[in-house]
């Protein structure tokens, strides 16, 4: 593997666990709030994040590449309204999608094909995370303010489950 690709995957690897770790603190944040459905769907997230991590980690070690683990930062976010967790998700996984991008640029740019192919899973995975984070913007701003929606919403955030990411159940 080209040395600025296994570098920037084992970068990603961190930026994982980060947002694991980022959106812990949402689902704190809400279940703080009374509303334990947003805080499952973030616990969810949360481990679908710290799985993304796993994912990069054995396509290093299918690929013989050497793991290094850095410090994780702390979340910075201070909320004051039911909104702001679910915009601040949205611009994460933008960053996010821009992170993956460079990857695949990288790969591209060395012809790493087989690491292109493994990059497609998490190109189609940023879609989704960003349409989700996009559409429960639009659902709180719609629907927030009435006291029934909103625990309708919960209700609906209660009912996700977790499932293992294609790429893990594979193995």
């Amino acid at each position: 593997m080209d040395a600025q690709v296994a570098k920037l995957m084992n970068e990603q690897i961190n930026a994982e666990l980060y947002s694991a770790y980022l959106y812990m603190s949402f689902a704190d944040y809400y279940e703080e709030q009374g509303l334990d459905g947003y805080a499952n769907y973030y616990m969810i997230q949360a481990a679908e994040e710290r799985d993304h991590a796993l994912i990069f980690r054995n396509f290093m070690h299918d690929n013989g590449e050497k793991i290094t683990l850095e410090a994780i930062a702390k979340p910075d976010k201070v909320f004051t309204n039911f909104l702001e967790p679910l915009e601040a998700a949205l611009e994460h996984e933008k960053l996010v999608t821009s992170l993956i991008n460079k990857i695949y640029a990288a790969a591209d740019a060395v012809h790493d094909y087989r690491s292109m192919k493994f990059l497609d899973w998490f190109i189609d995975e940023q879609t989704e995370e960003e349409t989700n984070a996009d559409d429960m913007i639009t659902k709180m701003k719609l629907f927030g303010s009435d006291a029934k929606a909103l625990y309708d919403l919960n209700k609906e955030y209660a009912a996700r489950a977790y499932s293992v990411p294609s790429p893990l159940a594979a193995e």
